[in-house]
């Protein structure tokens, strides 16, 4: 390994988590190892605000000079909330400086939202199973429960007078939400709490939030449509109002505390697009120019606005941007811009696009102002970008890949290959600094990013493509890439599958299913059997992620088909595993299992467990010896002999 592959994979990367209507921004910054927080300030002056072992995140709470941090320990997800008051203490602050806020080590406590005095979150404490959701008072430590029906609760917020509430929970199609209405002071005990969308709708309903009238909500929804538009919706009336949809992106939406303004975000094939608009009528008024064709990250952190509707915070990355704090002022920016007509024709409720500005319209785009400066760590360090490509499948589909080409010239591993998919299955390959994917480009491999069917980004039909009894066919798609490689001059002699999670599941699935197609592996806690995996993964999971896969009580017989590890005796390529200890998602058996059935069959294998991680590797530490093992690895059984 070279100089270049050690900085890339130490890099250091910015999160924004909140902004205060001083301009001060609440980030993330991984300097120490793991994120810790650090407050950036009106000025740029960053302060460390924490040191502890492990990654945290946190809000302001508003109207105090207080932040609320979230964290947890060695990975194991079970978020403890904790309150942190800046200002005379001594910082950066470790544990036993932290006032406990809500803190059982045996339970999740997850922040949903902040409110003056208040934090709103969810807890599976009273079952270990479900999740109830409860506003506790910072000042007296008064709890209330406002809703405690069970199951999955994935988002939440609450009306400006705290009398309703309303959650988004699993419904029963995979990859749907039902909205829930809950009173907390009803006329009748039968009214606290009630449905607002049906059980069995097949409809993403994300992202809600109250406008400050206290009877509209604000959802991005795509409840009778392909792709997720933005709408307004009357609890009372349960009339929707469409206010910005697009027929070929995915929107997500988050109106100014004061109820004037929606940020827009547009996919727009992996990369982010965004544009203010009006919130009672949906007119686009100003796009927002990033500093280069990007991603900006949601949902964990996602775009924040400041209590006074002046500023949003970004989380920004880009091919060649590990990751920085953008900071958007919206006041100032519309200011700027008044001199320029908005748009008054028909596509101007629409979803925001590429802008083609020339120098004298340049007033009608707001533009971030960068708050830290990532690519610095990585000047002179050649890094590669991708170009895009619709990769077409027997059936006739047509497979979204980025392709990064690769930036070492090394002979030996000129025509290789490593299909890189992403986890999920409800996520996808965006265009964002994957450190891992510049690495293996680094060494001289040509890193295939795909979207294969089952992806979100690209409409309702294509994200339902993998469900249940479809989940072949989105392994099918592997092999379509695989026949693919010719075309680009890659030899499929010598390609290999690299995932995470969901995406180490399509890893093992293709070295099992398509055992001729493949020449290696590298899995990181992936899951090995779907049956397994079901009866071992957090109780508080297992019938959301039943949805997707399909349920042990109905569809053991398939799952058991499907997993690779009832194929295990077919797998002939080299395997590299990675997983942490404490992994509450895909425990460690899934890893343990294969390794031990592929050491029997005398098929080459390596294992590492990291004893203080989770799902994933979130210290610096683990990664830089983790990933060089498998990059090292892929080299030797991907190079030219």
């Amino acid at each position: 390994m070279g100089l270049d592959i050690a900085r890339l994979l130490e890099v250091r990367t910015w999160r924004a988590f909140d902004v205060d209507g001083e301009g001060r921004v609440l980030a993330g910054w991984d300097e120490s190892g793991s994120v810790q927080l650090v407050e950036i300030g009106p000025d740029g002056a960053n302060t460390p605000l924490t040191a502890l072992p492990g990654p945290c995140s946190g809000r302001y709470l508003p109207g105090q000079r207080a932040i609320v941090v979230q964290h947890d320990a060695e990975g194991n997800e079970r978020s403890q909330l904790s309150l942190l008051r800046p200002d005379g203490a001594d910082l950066p602050a470790p544990p036993d400086a932290l006032q406990p806020l809500v803190h059982d080590p045996e339970h999740k406590h997850d922040m949903v939202d902040v409110l003056p005095g208040r934090v709103v979150y969810r807890t599976n404490r009273r079952n270990g199973v479900d999740f109830d959701i409860v506003i506790r008072n910072v000042f007296t430590g008064e709890e209330e429960t406002v809703y405690d029906r069970g199951g999955m609760v994935s988002a939440a917020t609450v009306s400006a007078d705290s009398r309703y509430v309303v959650l988004a929970r699993p419904a029963i199609p995979p990859l749907s939400d039902q909205l829930v209405l809950v009173d907390t002071m009803p006329e009748t005990e039968n009214l606290r709490v009630r449905p607002l969308t049906g059980e069995g709708e097949h409809a993403r309903n994300t992202h809600p939030h109250w406008l400050p009238d206290g009877r509209t909500l604000l959802v991005s929804s795509n409840r009778d449509r392909d792709f997720t538009g933005v709408a307004r919706y009357d609890v009372h009336t349960g009339e929707w109002t469409w206010l910005v949809t697009s027929d070929e992106h995915d929107l997500l939406a988050w109106p100014s505390p004061d109820g004037r303004l929606l940020l827009v975000m547009a996919d727009d094939d992996g990369a982010s697009r965004l544009s203010l608009h009006d919130a009672g009528t949906g007119e686009r008024l100003r796009d927002v120019e990033l500093p280069t064709d990007g991603w900006v990250r949601y949902p964990q952190p996602e775009p924040v606005w400041s209590p006074d509707s002046r500023f949003v915070a970004l989380s920004f990355s880009a091919p060649t941007v590990p990751g920085d704090v953008l900071r958007l002022d919206v006041a100032t920016g519309l200011a700027a811009a008044s001199a320029v007509p908005a748009a008054t024709s028909a596509e101007q409720r629409t979803s925001p696009a590429p802008s083609a500005v020339s120098a004298g319209e340049s007033a009608s785009v707001v533009r971030c102002t960068p708050l830290t400066n990532s690519a610095e760590q990585l000047a002179g360090v050649p890094l590669s970008t991708p170009d895009t490509h619709r990769i077409e499948a027997p059936d006739g589909e047509r497979i979204p890949c980025f392709r990064y080409p690769p930036t070492g010239c090394g002979a030996e591993l000129d025509g290789s290959a490593v299909v890189l998919v992403h986890g999920g299955p409800e996520g996808h390959a965006v265009r964002y600094f994957n450190p891992v994917v510049q690495a293996l480009t680094a060494t001289g491999h040509t890193v295939l990013a795909p979207n294969v069917r089952g992806s979100i980004g690209y409409g309702k039909r294509w994200y339902a493509a993998d469900d249940v009894y479809k989940r072949p066919d989105a392994v099918a798609d592997l092999a379509a890439l695989h026949d693919w490689l010719p075309s680009l001059g890659l030899d499929p002699r010598r390609a290999a599958l690299w995932g995470g999670s969901y995406g180490g599941y399509m890893v093992l699935a293709g070295l099992a299913f398509q055992p001729e197609r493949w020449a290696a592996g590298v899995s990181i806690v992936g899951i090995s059997s779907l049956v397994t995996f079901l009866e071992n993964t957090s109780p508080y999971r297992r019938a959301h992620r039943e949805r997707e896969y399909g349920s042990l009580a109905h569809d053991r017989e398939f799952l058991h088909k499907i997993s690779p590890l009832t194929r295990v005796d077919d797998v002939r390529a080299p395997l590299f595993l990675i997983h942490g200890a404490n992994d509450p998602r895909v425990p460690l058996s899934e890893a343990q299992q294969v390794a031990d059935a592929l050491a029997e069959n005398g098929i080459e294998c390596e294992l590492l467990v990291y004893s203080d991680e989770g799902h994933g590797l979130a210290r610096r530490a683990n990664r830089l010896d983790a990933f060089p093992k498998a990059i090292a690895f892929l080299g030797r059984h991907l190079a030219r002999h």
